[in-house]
């Protein structure tokens, strides 16, 4: 019998049983480890030449071998943009299905549907993100001279009809013939009143709110607010929606609710401006838009606004 080298494989006629294990060595050492003759199991052999097999069938029906500009087609045509293109086509398809209703259906019979509701909701809300949150936020908390429309103080009036109109013919919109319109005198700047009646009605009007206030100037200056501000104001200061003429008797300001601030914009008002969507935004988008603000917390339901009217 031969040797076997120490760091070199032995001779065949070294196979023996290894007394650990009981199963025939190769024969094979090397620095004095012996190789068990224990060769894979059937079923996992058999299993890896399936998935060589598998591999082969699949390189023959799918692309799969990159060529310069393209690969290889494969037999059954397949592949993945176009796999992608059919799954956005369905379900396009399946949205526009939604798309249809919203368009034809009114306002209060979608916020009705939870289904349509919803992807109401989603799109009027990738809407804003686009064309709103420049002036109104990105969480439509608004900002000083645009307004906050997740509170319950609505302008212009807070119902999904209102909301609808507002987007779609805008707030002093030159290029809409049908925009919200209303403006405030100047009277100050147009000497209607002077700097001492100015300065009580803006006493009277943080009364209203129930601010602290010069009760003295407050009163005198009820009679110029009921004179000159009640028509648009209302005698309590709850405003009129219908003439934009915003709520004085709460504690939610457009430019601010300091004295400085009111006394100035009863001096010379500013007067914001919304574009109108009309035109711009496809009736379907400027729908959910409206569907998206009003559920954002503040929206009015019509009868709700009729009997505060």
């Amino acid at each position: 019998m031969a040797e076997s080298t120490p760091g070199a494989a032995g001779a065949q006629d070294e196979r023996r049983i290894d007394e650990t294990t009981g199963v025939e060595t190769t024969g094979h050492v090397w620095d004095g480890i012996e190789e068990l003759n224990k060769p894979l199991p059937r079923w996992w052999l058999w299993t890896f030449y399936a998935t060589i097999i598998w591999s082969l069938g699949y390189v023959i029906a799918y692309p799969a071998w990159p060529l310069i500009n393209t690969a290889t087609e494969g037999v059954l045509g397949w592949n993945s943009r176009q796999a992608v293109a059919d799954d956005l086509a369905a379900a396009e398809s399946d949205r526009q299905t939604f798309i249809d209703q919203i368009r034809e259906l009114p306002l209060e019979e979608i916020r009705a549907d939870e289904a349509l509701m919803q992807v109401a909701f989603r799109g009027g809300q990738s809407a804003f993100k686009v064309n709103c949150v420049q002036c109104h936020g990105s969480g439509a908390e608004g900002s000083v001279g645009y307004p906050n429309l997740n509170d319950d103080a609505w302008i212009w009036g807070g119902t999904l009809e209102d909301i609808h109109t507002t987007i779609l013919h805008g707030i002093r919109h030159d290029l809409d013939p049908d925009t919200r319109l209303s403006d405030m005198l100047a009277f100050g700047r147009d000497e209607f009143l002077d700097a001492a009646q100015i300065s009580d009605t803006t006493q009277y009007v943080l009364s209203l709110s129930g601010v602290d206030h010069d009760a003295a100037a407050a009163s005198a200056g009820e009679p110029i607010y009921v004179e000159n501000c009640a028509a648009c104001h209302a005698e309590d200061g709850s405003g009129t929606p219908e003439l934009g003429a915003p709520a004085l008797n709460d504690a939610v300001w457009l430019y601010g609710g300091s004295a400085e601030i009111i006394e100035a914009q009863i001096y010379e008002p500013r007067h914001g401006v919304m574009p109108g969507w009309a035109g711009r935004l496809d009736p379907v988008v400027i729908k959910q838009l409206a569907l998206y603000v009003h559920a954002l917390g503040g929206g009015q339901m019509a009868s709700d606004a009729e009997t505060a009217n």
